[in-house]
């Protein structure tokens, strides 16, 4: 096995394990900030001995360039691969909040009421709130949706106009009221 370890195989198998081990960690992390310390620390076990066999096995060939650029490949590699997955798993809730101008339309009505009526009838909850800018009033519309969601939001927003701010936040935790679930057409009560 030591020989197997000393060859170029050895050095591609610390490249593939840090790219393992340093995905888990970012998804390791990112379910611990949100509150799942279960799977965050069956993820940290299985991380830390992928770590252990990487780590042990550049530790024991030091004198070959071809195994510290593995290490060092895979560790770069892992954070890409990591933020990748994240990205394709899109985990959690956000808040779209959305700030119009609030302008009349020809039919009486405002871009941001059109906005929420679009919203609604896709199927979202939405909260509208009136303010102020800094030249004109402006119509709020808070949309609380998975981050799957989050895209099909902003485009029906930026359907009913160009001038639209909006913001993107993340939701630690929702109690009460109405999120439209992935999948689903029609809201449903979250919390109790």
């Amino acid at each position: 096995m030591e020989t197997l370890l000393a060859a170029p195989i050895g050095a591609l198998l610390i490249f593939t394990l840090r790219i393992l081990d340093v995905s888990m960690s970012i998804m390791r992390m990112i379910l611990a900030v949100r509150g799942h310390r279960g799977v965050a620390a069956v993820i940290g076990f299985f991380e830390v001995l992928l770590w252990l066999v990487a780590v042990g096995t550049a530790l024991e060939h030091l004198d070959s360039w071809l195994h510290i650029v593995g290490y060092a490949a895979g560790f770069a590699a892992g954070n890409y691969v990591g933020v990748w997955v994240e990205e394709r798993f899109a985990m959690g809730t956000n808040v779209v909040r959305a700030i119009l101008p609030q302008v009349e339309h020809a039919d009486g009505g405002t871009a941001g009421g059109a906005a929420a009526h679009a919203l609604r009838e896709s199927g979202y909850a939405v909260t509208e709130m009136h303010g102020r800018g800094r030249e004109s009033a402006v119509e709020i519309l808070n949309v609380v949706v998975p981050r799957k969601r989050v895209s099909e939001v902003m485009g029906i927003v930026q359907a009913h106009t160009s001038k639209a701010f909006v913001t993107v936040e993340e939701v630690r935790s929702a109690h009460g009221g109405r999120v439209r679930p992935g999948g689903r057409k029609t809201p449903f009560l979250v919390g109790g």
